[in-house]
């Protein structure tokens, strides 16, 4: 056991991380919200990230259309919601749109592969589509920096954000592994073209883990446990694959499941 950590530990991961700033070092209270449209698009332009947007319902100003160009562009979930829905969140003014602070910076894949590729490093990447359990999140995301992936990739919408019970579950990974929000399936469409395998976790894959080549340049593609991984994706993916569970129950937690397929890759590797 102690070889296989001397060997981990000469995994270009902490490399990464020098080139792409900490997240620690932008760390913003989970309950600090941003209110109104003029000050949320103020928030974008002075480079402040949000994990989150909410517009009062029959807002059509033009300022409030420039806000949602701008969540668009940075990939930022935005939701339309009655006036209720935000009286509900705050008493204060919140003059019809609610902004929620984000803890970490977001990446592009684009820029964490270009980094990767310019380093002469092989991607260890794992997308995770449709997990919305925050401490699913957070153990997934300290596995792959145990196992010294380079990102993790996960959706604009249909995901758990990534806030401090995320950050406290990941015992801390989430402020220096790199966090990518994007459309998946141009995010992994952008992987395949750029040379990587992607696999992905499907039990209903004839073929198993432990039969498949992992090594090289990789992004891996979970699911969650009752929805699995969406079927557009699965249409996109290199490779279907299973772990195979001989016992009387055929399911496992999506963290757990998680940690299989990355330290699988990383035997393999060494």
């Amino acid at each position: 056991m102690i070889g296989v950590v001397v060997e981990f530990q000469q995994h270009p991961f902490e490399a990464l991380i020098m080139r792409f700033p900490s997240n620690n070092q932008k760390q913003i209270p989970q309950s600090e919200m941003v209110f109104g449209i003029h000050a949320l698009i103020e928030a974008f332009e002075s480079g402040r990230e949000l994990n989150k947007i909410l517009i009062q319902r029959g807002e059509r100003s033009e300022l409030s259309k420039k806000l949602s160009q701008i969540a668009r562009e940075r990939s930022v979930p935005l939701q339309i919601v009655p006036v209720e829905k935000l009286n509900g969140i705050t008493r204060k003014n919140h003059q019809g749109a609610i902004g929620f602070v984000s803890p970490i910076t977001y990446y592009k894949i684009e820029q964490i592969l270009q980094t990767l590729f310019e380093e002469g490093k092989d991607p260890f990447i794992m997308v995770v589509d449709r997990v919305t359990d925050i401490r699913n999140i957070g153990a997934i995301a300290r596995s792959i920096a145990c196992a010294g992936g380079h990102a993790m990739v996960i959706p604009v919408n249909d995901s758990a954000p990534i806030n401090a019970d995320a950050i406290k579950t990941s015992a801390g990974a989430l402020h220096s592994l790199p966090v990518c929000r994007e459309n998946l399936r141009h995010a992994i469409q952008y992987m395949k073209d750029s040379g990587l395998k992607v696999v992905a976790a499907n039990e209903k894959s004839a073929k198993n883990i432990y039969q498949a080549d992992l090594t090289g340049p990789l992004c891996i593609v979970m699911g969650s446990e009752d929805e699995g991984i969406s079927e557009d994706l699965l249409s996109l993916v290199t490779e279907s694959l299973k772990i195979p569970m001989p016992g009387v129950i055929s399911s496992l937690n999506v963290s757990v499941a998680s940690g299989i397929f990355l330290f699988e890759a990383i035997r393999q590797r060494i």
